[in-house]
């Protein structure tokens, strides 16, 4: 049921958190689920838990609602990924005419995607880009008022991974910064480590894919929404080089997802729902939006941001989440749709 059903009942806000994964353009199916969860005026987002992408997605909506409220978040994020999009028209590494002509969004048989590649696995970023040149600085200095950041009424919590410790850090709205988004999203093989007050930090990926538990102790609402990218589970076994470093990317960014997801799990069953303390852990209901379509993706896909592309994987999102709204709109605030337990026992 949504908010169309019955126009004229009084709309009771029903508050939820979002959990967004990482996943370079792939995250315009983020784009898509978002701006179709922010046209349901009785849904009222308290907090966003993101990486790489969904940490872009997860500042720029909450800049977007300090502007103009759900419509303003929208907006927002429509510039955002135009911006994107524009800028990726000018970037060298584009699919083939044979790509295009057979409607297929990798970037695999590019020649200067191939030399790219290669050149990354032998030449240190630091050698190939000495003054760390990255095109997406100009547009979130052009994209978000980071300073308002800290008045938003969505609290916003972005994880990037200490290069030194190897531990994950949550920074919240106060701390975000351009550099923030950018070390969120840095994969070190393309990138230099961004630095942030003397520390350098490589995507959040590496250490939580997105970080749920400031989702849990910092956010009211026991209804986490995950907006899941990366596929868990593949059937064939890969065999070329490509589909080996594929898995092999999409298993390391889902393994701190994963083992986070048990550590709640866990937690939940073990914890007394009746203190105060520990309410939220034993409470949480979870709730997940993603498409079988990533299963037909791969990895330099996610370096793909031409228009079309993003375009598809935004109406994609509206698709999925519309369907996930008319079958368990009514389960939010009420109960589960989406049992971890058994995504944990995976692990």
């Amino acid at each position: 049921m949504t908010s169309a059903d019955h126009p004229d009942t009084p709309i009771k806000k029903r508050p939820v958190a979002l959990a967004l994964q990482g996943g370079g353009s792939h995250g315009a199916f983020t784009w898509g689920v978002l701006d179709r969860l922010l046209e349901e005026p009785w849904l009222e987002i308290e907090g966003i838990s993101g990486t790489s992408a969904g940490a872009m997605n997860a500042a720029i909506l909450a800049d977007g609602w300090i502007k103009g409220g759900a419509q303003g978040a929208r907006e927002a994020l429509d510039n955002y990924w135009s911006r994107v999009a524009k800028a990726a028209a000018f970037n060298p590494v584009q699919r083939t005419p044979l790509d295009r002509l057979l409607g297929r969004w990798s970037l695999d048989t590019s020649p200067m995607f191939q030399f790219l590649d290669m050149v990354s696995r032998v030449v240190s970023p630091y050698e190939s880009n000495p003054f760390g040149f990255n095109p997406l600085r100009s547009i979130l200095f052009e994209c978000i008022d980071f300073p308002s950041l800290s008045q938003s009424p969505i609290k916003v919590f972005i994880t990037a991974t200490n290069v030194h410790t190897g531990r994950g850090r949550v920074f919240r709205n106060h701390e975000l910064t351009p550099d923030v988004l950018l070390a969120s999203a840095c994969l070190p093989t393309m990138f230099q480590a961004i630095e942030i007050d003397g520390i350098p930090y490589w995507d959040g990926g590496f250490a939580g894919n997105p970080t749920l538990t400031p989702l849990v102790r910092d956010v009211e609402t026991d209804d986490i929404i995950l907006v899941q990218i990366n596929p868990r589970q593949r059937n064939e076994t890969p065999r070329t080089t490509a589909e080996i470093l594929n898995r092999l990317n999409e298993i390391s960014f889902n393994s701190p997802l994963m083992k986070e997801l048990r550590m709640i799990a866990l937690l939940r069953n073990a914890t007394n729902p009746n203190s105060k303390e520990s309410r939220h852990w034993a409470n949480i209901r979870s709730h997940l939006i993603m498409t079988e379509m990533m299963n037909d993706l791969n990895y330099s896909s996610k370096l793909n941001a031409e228009w079309a592309f993003v375009d598809m994987l935004k109406a994609e999102g509206r698709r999925v989440t519309h369907e996930f709204l008319a079958a368990h709109a009514d389960d939010i605030g009420k109960r589960a749709t989406f049992d971890i337990d058994i995504l944990a026992s995976e692990c």
